[in-house]
């Protein structure tokens, strides 16, 4: 117990007897289990504290890997999505788009003068 032998134990007590007395000693036992308990308590209290806030800290380190992995995979969702990027297919594009541009002119050309008519 703590390290202590048996002679060094039987000298505490003799101690103890010697400097509180007979009548005293109960007492003072009593007094050092409840503070013995209460130190124990708060102890308890702060290693339970402790294993709280680790677990939050665990959570959320979880949630931000879950979050991570989720916003990687709605990023490969976006890329896989997104229009091509510019590249050889620009001229096409480009192509196309001066085309239809030209194509409605020429429409609301024509068709001007019969809106108008309406």
């Amino acid at each position: 117990m703590f390290g202590i032998g048996g002679g060094e134990f039987i000298f505490i007590i003799f101690v103890a007897l010697m400097l509180f007395g007979t009548d005293k000693l109960p007492e003072a036992a009593r007094t050092f289990g409840k503070i013995m308990a209460n130190l124990k308590h708060a102890t308890n209290e702060i290693k339970t504290e402790i294993q709280k806030s680790a677990d939050v800290q665990e959570i959320s380190d979880s949630l931000k890997q879950v979050t991570s992995s989720f916003t990687e995979e709605v990023d490969k969702v976006k890329e896989s999505v997104a229009p091509p990027s510019l590249g050889m297919g620009d001229d096409i594009f480009k192509g196309a788009t001066e085309t239809f541009a030209k194509a409605k002119d020429d429409i609301e050309d024509i068709t001007g003068p019969v809106k108008r008519q309406m």
